[in-house]
């Protein structure tokens, strides 16, 4: 049976260490983080992932999820105790303020929460993760009255949210749209249509369930200007709080899954339901994309916690598995064979997993913490610089991590040979639930096109520009340091790649447009992999200080390796990227649909 470890000491050093959390103790919740609270709240949320989810993740799959005959859906057993303990515990709202009930602590410490829990135990994890991009959603968007109905109790979580987008015959394209709202005359609609893919969409863990669906109220625009967001429970809240009727809304059918298949992945049927509007008339998606850019970025740490979990597996196996001898000559002469961990190329599937991880974990937290600067510093420059930055890096820790994460969770898989693909050892879950991640939330070729096209030019560049002066200026700096030489050497020529293929984009792309979408995915995969050593590069300079320290050497020299391995390994495939590029479309575009 798999096992996870929550990678708690290594989570505290990058907050401590790398990111230096506590030069932000003048933003709103910082100060309550301190090291000992960090410590405090990781090493707990550590223990209910470890102990509570992650017993639960190979039963949940192969149980699944069950519609009973009133349309009502049953999770796996042992699932409603887990949650019940979560939410219990108030993790819900560890970064909720205050006045709905939440604790206020800072978003980077319950992203790290996530990572936890999506190593633990995907499936189970998205019910509360879910969650809390409604509430997102909700704090932005809502009105007071909605705020105070919904928030407290789904911050508590005794209720739960979900987001209702995509409908049968339209996924990325909402303008195409048809679940209607009427107006009731009494300030509230009614919702009229079909939603799939519903994730957490029922389920018997919450009394209630919010949903946040985008429908066309009567008369609106074509398109996506004509798109509004309504709250719509499952059971309606009555004037004091207390639950009422049942709402005209159901789940028609579960969806039968490759994965994830402890979360109700839901139709939904909307037969009247009534709904109430969540900010302006016709400008819905505003308000959805808050949820949508949270369920991004927390889609980006699915991945990173798939490829955790798989590679603490296969590292365990790696060193339990008896199969040949070293190359160099037996290292266990008492034993038949040598572990396989022996062997170069086992080692060589296992560092790359490793150093990605360790550099995904860095970039993940580094683009919480840029959230919250945008969200709580009082300085307007400060938050439209971070703002900048999470813009830019949200695209490509979603579209990144995720092909990077199922790519891991599938080397990891390898590592067991044949028994890798025998259900009872249970990596070929972890393949097939982080496959979704490449997809939901909008898939990766969209991720990519949506930084080429949106992200790349916005504001005439101004946050790549940012972000390539930060990173050439953290190579300047260190240039002169010896012990920093392996780092930032190789991260110069990387960064020209990325420079160089901005550029090419620039010249050839406004009057070739193909060209633009023929080169999205590598530019995503070209500007991961320059953030990913950006991330190598802090996590050796805090390595380097802990080590003059005296602190915990025999660590920061394991990082220090898997640093030099990224940078000569690793971070060379800019190169490929760039070539790619610049090759332009005409191949790619060359034939005639039949010829396919």
């Amino acid at each position: 049976m798999p096992s996870y470890r929550a990678p708690v000491e290594d989570t505290v050093f990058l907050l401590e260490d790398v990111l230096a959390i506590h030069r932000y103790d003048n933003l709103p919740g910082f100060a309550d983080a301190s090291a000992d609270v960090i410590q405090a709240v990781l090493g707990e949320g550590g223990k209910l992932t470890e102990d509570v989810f992650a017993p639960l993740n190979l039963s949940g799959d192969r149980e699944g999820c069950t519609r009973r005959e009133d349309g009502s859906v049953a999770t796996p057993k042992g699932f409603k105790a887990a949650y019940d303990a979560y939410a219990a515990g108030g993790w819900m709202g560890l970064s909720v303020p205050e006045a709905f009930g939440g604790q206020g602590l800072p978003h980077v410490i319950n992203t790290a929460v996530q990572e936890f829990g999506c190593g633990a135990n995907l499936a189970l994890s998205m019910y509360p993760g879910l969650t809390q991009g409604a509430i997102a959603a909700l704090l932005v968007h809502g009105s007071p009255e909605q705020k105070q109905t919904y928030l407290p109790k789904m911050v508590e979580g005794a209720w739960t949210g979900t987001m209702n987008l995509t409908e049968p015959h339209c996924g990325t394209d909402l303008g195409l749209l048809k679940t209607r709202a009427v107006p009731n005359g009494d300030g509230s609609y009614s919702l009229t249509g079909t939603k799939i893919f519903i994730s957490a969409g029922d389920h018997d863990l919450a009394e209630n369930i919010v949903h946040l669906v985008i429908a066309r109220i009567e008369g609106a625009p074509a398109g996506t200007k004509g798109i509004s967001l309504f709250v719509v429970p499952k059971i309606l809240v009555n004037a004091d709080g207390s639950l009422g009727a049942r709402n005209a809304v159901s789940c028609g059918a579960l969806e039968h899954k490759m994965g994830i298949h402890g979360n109700a992945t839901c139709v939904m049927n909307y037969d009247g339901a009534t709904g109430w509007l969540v900010g302006e008339a016709n400008r819905g998606l505003n308000a959805m994309f808050v949820m949508m850019n949270e369920a991004r970025l927390a889609v980006g740490v699915q991945g990173l916690g798939q490829s955790e979990a798989a590679y603490q597996n296969a590292v365990a196996y790696a060193r339990e598995r008896l199969q040949g001898r070293a190359l160099t000559g037996a290292q266990a002469p008492d034993k038949a064979a040598d572990p396989i961990i022996v062997h170069p190329d086992v080692r060589r599937t296992l560092m790359q997993i490793r150093a990605f991880n360790e550099a995904a974990r860095a970039l993940v937290l580094w683009t919480a913490l840029q959230s919250d600067i945008a969200h709580r510093s009082q300085d307007a420059a400060e938050r439209q610089a971070a703002d900048d930055l999470l813009g830019l890096m949200t695209p490509v820790v979603k579209g990144v991590l995720t092909d990077r994460g199922f790519a891991n969770t599938v080397e990891a898989q390898q590592m067991f040979g044949g028994h890798g693909y025998i259900e009872e050892w249970g990596m070929s879950q972890f393949v097939r639930d982080a496959r979704i991640a490449m997809i939901y939330e909008g898939a990766n070729g969209i991720q990519a096109m949506d930084l080429i096209g949106r992200k790349l030019p916005k504001d005439g560049g101004r946050a790549m520009m940012a972000f390539l002066t930060e990173v050439q200026t953290f190579v300047k700096d260190h240039g002169e340091d010896a012990g920093m030489t392996p780092f930032v050497a190789p991260l110069q020529p990387a960064l020209n790649d990325l420079q160089a293929a901005v550029m090419w984009l620039m010249q050839n792309a406004f009057s070739k447009p193909d060209n633009a979408g023929a080169g999205a995915t590598d530019l995503m995969h070209l500007l991961g992999q320059v953030v990913l050593g950006y991330m190598w590069g802090k996590i050796a300079k805090a390595a380097l200080a802990a080590k003059a320290d005296g602190r915990d050497a025999e660590r920061m020299d394991a990082k220090l390796v898997l640093g030099r391995f990224f940078m000569e390994r690793m971070l060379p495939e800019t190169g490929l990227r760039l070539a790619r590029i610049k090759a332009g479309a005409e191949t790619t575009m060359a034939l005639p649909a039949e010829a396919f």
